[in-house]
Formats: structure tokens, C-alpha cells, sequence
């Protein structure tokens, strides 16, 4: 079946190409992506999809279904930009390559006996789209999940860390910083002795635990004492249990600064916390086995945890049914994700060609689960004991 995957994915390679170099050509921040979510469901429709726009109470979220099959194998595809820097995480090399494994999936949805459902996931970078997707259970019929990220590199097992995004926001009172500063409550001194607790908590931090913050909001004028001062943080480790050690001593450091200075504060949870990838083994090795056929070298397994993706809502996915996030490597000049550089990366010839090697590789990841007899019925069995479960 390989053959006819490879077939159906060259068939559609000018509008797979396309629909990447437009969804890069016009970027849309989290649950903001119209153009991009309609850009790609329509691909998918035209191709004789079913699609469903608005699933979950999300207006830039969809699923397209294709086939009638017992086992329903899930694409996750991702659209939303980086403020100013477009799609500098390739966001757009992900929503062509599911909609390229669709469509080479459903000419044999049938005869596999699966349902293909590609789900448009929204607000990736801020917001845990694919969370609120999960516990409003769009996600509760699949099988199994999968998805592809680009990267300056293949990596098959990819992992990622445990995140909690949050915003804090410091309160305190305005006063002329000259004339009356004793009248002032200054919520910037608030922000700034939380910061050197948490600069001074970075020495005692677990292995894989990681913090980065910004002042997103610091003042009006310097001759007014800041009363409202906001900081966004970013609290990351290698477990949802090591994650809850973090926060606990972190938001003490927000309450030491609030303390210190006089003011009080509010603490914000930007995006639901995203769990760790626990990519599926069985489909790792088959996603492995079908890259190194076509030429690409993926990462050595023993190195793969050490190299940790950031995160992503996927991993909460993971948690629930099995699932796979890999990364497909495209030529980047030495750029990471999240650079300007990337963002021109990836409407090159090398990231065109990772839309269709990945492509390829998730829909015969699919032919692979679909068509092992033991691997097909532990995924059904899943299926149906995440339903027993909610009975």
C-alpha cells in the first residue's frame, strides 16, 4: 500500500505545496487563524472529506472524516503563527503534511478498514487548542494520533516537557515618583524582587526544570510610581509531577515580590498546562523504519529524550491515547524554531520536500498500525476502555 500512498501524495503536490506557502504567506496568532483553518478544511472537502468547522466551541478548529472503518486513525494539523515572527515553528509544513496524509489515506480508508479523520487543531503556541479539543472529546473516538513537526533535524521519539503558561500581575499604587514617591506603592519593585527570586531559585532547580519570563507590561511614565505591572511566564520540566514541584516554589517568589513591595497580585493561567509527549513505541519504530527508506537519518534513539521539543499540547494527547509527535528534518542554515531565519526556512525546496516525506510517513505509520492484527485491536481495545471509563 505504500506505493499508492507515495502515488496519491505526488498526485497532490502542487496543492499541498500550495496550501503551505499560503498558510506561511498570511500568519494567524492563536484562535485567530480563519484564513488558515478554512484554507486547509477546503483542500480537504475538495477531496471529498467531510468537514465539521467550530468543533468544540472553537471557531478555527474543524474535523474532516473520510471512510466508515471501525479503528479511526486521527491527523492533527496546526496553523497559528509566532507574534511578529510569522511561522517561524513551521506551523504551516504541519497543516500541509496532515492534509497530505489524509488525502493518501483515504483511497485505501476502505480496504484498512479505518476512518481517517484529519482534526485542525488551533492556538498550539498559546492557548492548548488540542486540550480543550481533548476534554470536550473530539478526540475520544480515534485510535491513535499523530502529527509532524519541522526541525533542523528527524527525530523519531521526539519528547517534550511539562509547561504551565501563566501571567502575574502586580498592583500597587500611582504617585509622583518626585513630588510624593512615599505616597506609591511601586508594583515594578514587586516585579523586580520576584525576579531575583526566581533568578536566585534557578540553582536549586531539578534536572529538566526550566523558567523564562518577560515584563510585559512595566509603566506608564517614569515620573509615576507604576501601579500595574504584569510579567508572562513560562514554567517547563520533564513531568507534570516535576512541574507542580516548579510552580509551588515559583509563585512563592511572585508572593515574596508582591510582599516586599507593598502590593498585591493576581496570578493568571494563560494556556491549560501541557503535559509531556509519551510518544507510542510501537508506531516510533514503524514512523522510524519508513524515514530511513526514504534516505533521512533520524536521531539515534538513546539521544532522543536528551533533546526535548520545548512543549507542546500533543503531549496531553499522548497521555490519553497513543499518539506520535515527530520531527521532520529540513535544511535551516544552522536556524533553530522560533528564529526569523527558520520562518524563511520553511517555505524552501528542502521544507517542501519535509511536507511530503512527512506526508508519506504519517500515512504509512497508519498503513502500519491499521494493518498489524495485534496493533489494530489494542487500539480499538482503547478506545473502548477510555469509554468504559467515562460510563
Amino acid at each position: 500500500m505504500n506505493s499508492e500512498v507515495d502515488d496519491a501524495i505526488a498526485s497532490a503536490k502542487t496543492d499541498l505545496i500550495a496550501l503551505s506557502h499560503s498558510i506561511h504567506a498570511d500568519p494567524e496568532l492563536a484562535f485567530e487563524e480563519h484564513r488558515s483553518a478554512a484554507k486547509t478544511a477546503e483542500l480537504l472537502a475538495q477531496h471529498g472529506f467531510e468537514v465539521e468547522s467550530g468543533v468544540a466551541g472553537l471557531p478555527t478548529a474543524f474535523s474532516a472524516s473520510f471512510g466508515s472503518g471501525e479503528l479511526v486513525i486521527g491527523i492533527c494539523a496546526e496553523y497559528d503563527a509566532l507574534p511578529e515572527i510569522g511561522h517561524a515553528c513551521g506551523h504551516n509544513i504541519i497543516a500541509a503534511s496532515a492534509v497530505g496524509a489524509g488525502l493518501a489515506l483515504a483511497p485505501l480508508a476502505d480496504r484498512l478498514g479505518i476512518t481517517v479523520r484529519v482534526l485542525g487543531t488551533p492556538a498550539e503556541e498559546s492557548g492548548g487548542g488540542k486540550v480543550l479539543m481533548l476534554e470536550r472529546g473530539v478526540f475520544d473516538p480515534l485510535g491513535a494520533a499523530m502529527m509532524v513537526h519541522p526541525g533542523p533535524e528527524d527525530i523519531a521519539g521526539a519528547t517534550s516537557l511539562a509547561m504551565a503558561d501563566l501571567a502575574v500581575t502586580f498592583s500597587g499604587r500611582e504617585s509622583h515618583a518626585s513630588a510624593a514617591p512615599e505616597l506609591g506603592r511601586n508594583a515594578a519593585d514587586a516585579a523586580t524582587v520576584a525576579q531575583v527570586g526566581v533568578g536566585l531559585l534557578r540553582q536549586h532547580l531539578y534536572a529538566g526544570q526550566q523558567l523564562h519570563g518577560i515584563v510585559s507590561d512595566g509603566g506608564i511614565a517614569p515620573n509615576i510610581v507604576p501601579a500595574h505591572v504584569e510579567m508572562l511566564y513560562y514554567l517547563r520540566a520533564r513531568s507534570v509531577e516535576s512541574l507542580g514541584n516548579l510552580s509551588e516554589r515559583v509563585l512563592a517568589c511572585f508572593a515574596a515580590g508582591a510582599l516586599a513591595a507593598g502590593c498585591t497580585h493576581e496570578i493568571r493561567t494563560v494556556s491549560p498546562d501541557y503535559a509531556e509527549l509519551v510518544p507510542d513505541p510501537w508506531m516510533v519504530q514503524a514512523y522510524r523504519e519508513l524515514i530511513e527508506e526514504m534516505g533521512r537519518s533520524p536521531l539515534a534513539p538513546m539521544w532522543e529524550g536528551l533533546r526535548p521539543l520545548g512543549s507542546t499540547d500533543m503531549g496531553n494527547v499522548t497521555h490519553v491515547l497513543p499518539g506520535i509527535h515527530p520531527v521532520i528534518g529540513l535544511e535551516s542554515g544552522g536556524a533553530a524554531t522560533h528564529q526569523p531565519a527558520f520562518a524563511a526556512a520553511c517555505v524552501t525546496a528542502s521544507a517542501d520536500l519535509a511536507v511530503l516525506d512527512g506526508a508519506r510517513a504519517l500515512a504509512g505509520t497508519a498503513v502500519a498500525v491499521a494493518s498489524d492484527p495485534a496493533q489494530r485491536q489494542r487500539l480499538l481495545e482503547g478506545v473502548e476502555r477510555r469509554r468504559a471509563g467515562r460510563q
